[in-house]
């Protein structure tokens, strides 16, 4: 009877947690609020300081609330676990050693700045040492799920401030062990020094690091390219989980944090040919469960004991966002990062994190922090993380606001944020054909900047987010101010044709290695542009015409790959009559 019981518990509670995504992502989709405020508003209303609190007096209520989170916090860490995994598969190695001026100097700059000051700030209001120092260091650290999420929401992974807020949160990742190290030897109160643990965790992550990364290398690449070889989508997945599930744990027997091992299981698929089916294939699970997670956090907020000190407990949570924001804009500014982007990632990773939660529980077991210094700090925490979405659309409209200014008196552009792209995309010409190719970037978080001539076009894409500016791409002047010394790829889909031409030529002028591809009207213009350098040309009326070819041929029942197939030869074929490039 008590294993039925416990199966009608779980019954319960993931027909409420499915119920809770079946609403809340298609009601804050169309409210543009995001679904983490609505996953976080959900666990706050269906928890046990919600609901849960008058399940006593209506017992229907008791249908319809969680009153022990500890049950379902399990699978919500795997959502966190997911999150860094796919976080992980975004950027390669090669791009994180890019990233480790961010990673080793805001991100350092940040942590120890935001605890020494918020240290004395808890010490100025009366709290003993060790209860301000547990504060001021889990305070320091944002939320890596909430801030991630929200960015990958909107699109802007591939962005500059998503490199800036994710170099940050993996500095902070990296404190996590030391912090917990530091919580448990001030709650032992053993004899070993803080400054020896410290260093002998930090040696002890950097060996596991350093084995997982080699061991990646020489046995998970060589797995995965043979399961791909074999075709089961299956086989690869199960490896794909097998390396989160066995970095998670390596990191965590060593004391590192779990999401951590995940984050470089990330790296390690992130170069492989099935990066792209494995991130599709998590993604759904990937999300609910981090919405699982999102629930559980707001199912820990007590809101009860802290509406006697309402006035404290906003004053707490403004202080600490304007405090730690205003100290992130200034330390990325040192760092010569551009004013909107410093800006808009201050905004972002000025909340508390969910680490906020491990470390106050984890304090107040030791017998560290008393009970109601505890609960205040956790209402304080949870207030600020679910802030942060209206945070981070405020600070994204105030970015490109300051953008704008900042292109205004640069000619049309922000020559900071160029400078913080490496591997893009530009584009020339952003009509019909340019904005599909934007999308598509998009989709793939690939990072670009396009230009047209057209005034109209411009203010109506940059309202809507799209990173174009005013300006003729044909010119090397806007070229430079584009970073085209550091740009991955040209596209050109300028409809003059003699602008297109100029386009490549000034390109292929100053980087013959480019790699450019070009649109043409027609077979005379497509061959002049492969005259002058482009790697790849694509005639409009070929391409429409191969088009509509193919989909001819997949209804009349000719599978999809003899199709394929039979454009790719006519294409070659077409390549070859105007002598074009293949």
């Amino acid at each position: 009877m008590a294993a039925i019981g416990e199966e009608l518990s779980w019954t319960k509670e993931a027909l409420i947690v499915l119920t809770a995504a079946g609403v809340v992502v298609p009601l804050f989709h169309r409210l543009k609020l995001g679904v983490t405020l609505g996953f976080l508003i959900v666990g706050v209303v269906i928890g046990p300081f919600g609901l849960g609190r008058l399940t006593e007096a209506i017992p229907l209520l008791d249908y319809v609330t969680i009153t022990e989170p500890e049950k379902v916090r399990p699978l919500a860490e795997l959502g966190v676990l997911f999150l860094l995994f796919m976080l992980g598969m975004e950027i390669s190695l090669k791009r994180l050693w890019q990233l480790r001026r961010y990673v080793l100097g805001v991100g350092s700059a940040q942590v120890f700045t935001s605890a020494l000051l918020i240290f004395g700030t808890a010490y100025a209001f009366g709290n003993p040492p060790t209860v301000a120092l547990v504060l001021s260091l889990c305070l320091a650290l944002s939320s890596t799920a909430i801030v991630m999420q929200l960015l990958l929401e909107r699109r802007r992974l591939g962005t500059p401030v998503a490199r800036l807020a994710l170099s940050v949160l993996l500095f902070q990742d990296l404190m996590v062990v030391p912090i917990l190290i530091v919580v448990g030897i001030l709650g032992a109160g053993g004899t070993e020094s803080v400054w020896s643990a410290l260093a002998r965790a930090f040696v002890v992550g950097a060996l596991v690091v350093a084995a997982i990364l080699i061991a990646g290398r020489f046995v998970l690449r060589p797995v995965l390219t043979s399961a791909v070889a074999s075709g089961s989508r299956d086989l690869v997945m199960a490896i794909a989980l097998l390396a989160v599930a066995a970095t998670a744990a390596i990191t965590s027997a060593a004391g590192l944090s779990l999401a951590l091992g995940a984050f470089i299981a990330g790296l390690l698929l992130s170069e492989s040919e099935y990066r792209h089916q494995i991130e599709v294939d998590i993604e759904p699970f990937k999300g609910l469960l981090l919405g699982l997670f999102f629930m559980t956090v707001g199912m820990s907020v007590d809101f009860g004991p802290a509406i006697a000190n309402a006035g404290w407990v906003l004053a707490s949570v403004a202080g600490l966002v304007l405090f730690k924001g205003a100290l992130i804009y200034g330390i990325c500014r040192v760092f010569g990062t551009s004013r909107p982007v410093a800006f808009e990632g201050a905004i972002l990773l000025a909340g508390a994190g969910e680490f906020a939660f491990v470390v106050v529980a984890l304090a107040q077991t030791t017998g560290i922090m008393p009970a109601e210094t505890g609960q205040f700090m956790i209402v304080v925490a949870g207030l600020s993380m679910m802030a942060t979405p209206f945070l981070a659309r405020f600070a994204e409209n105030a970015g490109q606001r300051i953008a704008s200014d900042d292109s205004h008196r640069a000619h049309g552009m922000a020559d900071d944020e160029m400078e913080e792209m490496l591997g893009h995309v530009v584009i020339g010409g952003f009509g019909r054909v340019g904005q599909t190719i934007a999308r598509i970037l998009d989709q793939e978080t690939i990072p670009y900047v396009a230009f047209d001539s057209d005034g109209g076009i411009v203010a109506k894409r940059k309202a809507e987010g799209d990173a174009v500016y005013f300006g003729d791409a044909s010119r090397i002047e806007i070229l430079e101010k584009a970073g085209f010394d550091r740009a991955g790829a040209f596209i050109v889909t300028m409809d003059a044709a003699d602008v297109a031409e100029r386009m490549v030529q000034t390109i292929q002028n100053h980087r013959p290695d480019a790699m450019i591809f070009a649109r043409a009207k027609d077979r005379v213009h497509a061959r002049r542009l492969a005259e002058f350098g482009a790697r790849d040309v694509f005639p409009e009326t070929m391409e429409a015409s191969l088009q509509l070819a193919g989909q001819l041929l997949e209804a009349l029942g000719l599978p999809e790959d003899a199709v394929l197939q039979r454009l790719s030869v006519e294409r070659e074929t077409e390549a070859a009559r105007m002598n074009l490039p293949s």
